[in-house]
């Protein structure tokens, strides 16, 4: 039986999220370009006199940064605030969902209405015990639907572990390195991995090769595909060096020289021309450059975790030119 702030919570579906709020700038050729540049996008509609932005773009074409938008309606925030006043103080986001009507052009003004659509029965997760608020947001050109964007989220009290705090581990226990997400796009990478095989997707239709892995081809659009093993060989691309207070899950061992501090994630250009982010090993993370030459090895974290990372070439670091990171 639903308890009396599940019924409270109920009252706010269907309740204004955000009402007429507008697009800040209209769909433009500049926030194409660096979407598909992030992206590895180089599907040719995007470009040209005839350009339409990526489907995958919607949600970006109503954020309103720091300053925020006109039109938001004060339910979603009292209904956090419900949350929050009943312990559900941790927040994360678990999906999205989007249904494309009709693509967006340079030149378009969006306007669009947000709604809070469901807020689920009390849900125990291995987070803790909580809520899912899913809101939906309808985008618009003119009066025309441009497309549909559901956002979810589990506000959530965080799980207890026995005789200690929210989420605390017991101190005999070194708590597990943070698992990748794998989902139905992905498992096959991540079955290769295990495997020690680093696996990249194919199409077989136009015969690119992508990482990450994807649903369809960014080239043409074909559904189908296989893989291709890559060679572990390649270089860095570009990197940056992490630092941050130390983390039980993350050893010495994870750095590149073995021991605690600084260390360096590389984007990787793998020989066959895709670019994959891990870790550089093998060299002190000051001594990791552009250019400089690496091969895949395969880390074994625990019995469960296996991960690529990328071992410098033996002197490759001495003459290879510094170049801005």
């Amino acid at each position: 039986m639903a308890d009396d702030l599940e019924l409270l919570l109920k009252t706010y579906e269907g309740r204004p999220a955000a009402v007429s709020g507008t697009g800040k700038d209209p769909v433009n050729v500049p926030m194409i370009r660096h979407w598909c540049e992030a992206m590895g996008d180089t599907n040719p509609a995007y470009r040209g006199p005839d350009a339409i932005a990526p489907p995958t773009m919607l949600q970006a074409w109503t954020m309103g940064g720091l300053s925020g938008h006109t039109g938001r309606s004060s339910s979603y925030d009292e209904l956090l605030t419900l949350l929050d006043e009943a312990g559900c103080t941790s927040v994360v986001a678990t999906d999205c969902e989007q249904e494309y009507v009709r693509p967006l052009r340079p030149g378009d003004e969006i306007t669009f209405d947000a709604v809070i659509e469901s807020v689920s029965p009390r849900k125990t997760t291995k987070l803790g015990t909580g809520y899912f608020v899913t809101t939906r947001m309808d985008i618009r050109v003119g009066p025309d639907l441009a497309g549909t964007h559901r956002f979810r989220i589990l506000k959530y009290a965080p799980a207890r572990q026995p005789g200690g705090t929210p989420q605390e581990q017991e101190p005999a226990k070194t708590p597990r390195r943070p698992r990748p997400v794998v989902n139905r796009d992905n498992a096959g990478f991540w079955e290769g991995v295990r495997r020690h095989r680093l696996l990249i997707q194919r199409c077989t239709a136009c015969g690119t090769l992508r990482h990450p892995w994807l649903p369809g081809c960014n080239s043409c659009g074909h559904p189908d595909w296989d893989t291709v093993e890559a060679s572990g060989t390649g270089t860095v691309h570009s990197y940056v060096v992490m630092h941050h207070p130390p983390f039980p899950a993350f050893t010495a061992s994870d750095h590149a020289a073995g021991a605690a501090g600084p260390y360096a994630v590389g984007l990787i250009e793998l020989t066959e021309g895709v670019r994959m982010i891990s870790n550089v090993t093998g060299v002190p993370y000051d001594k990791v450059r552009i250019g400089m030459p690496v091969r895949l090895e395969f880390k074994e974290y625990d019995e469960e975790l296996v991960l690529p990372v990328f071992r410098a070439e033996e002197g490759s670091h001495e003459g290879v030119s510094h170049a801005a990171r």
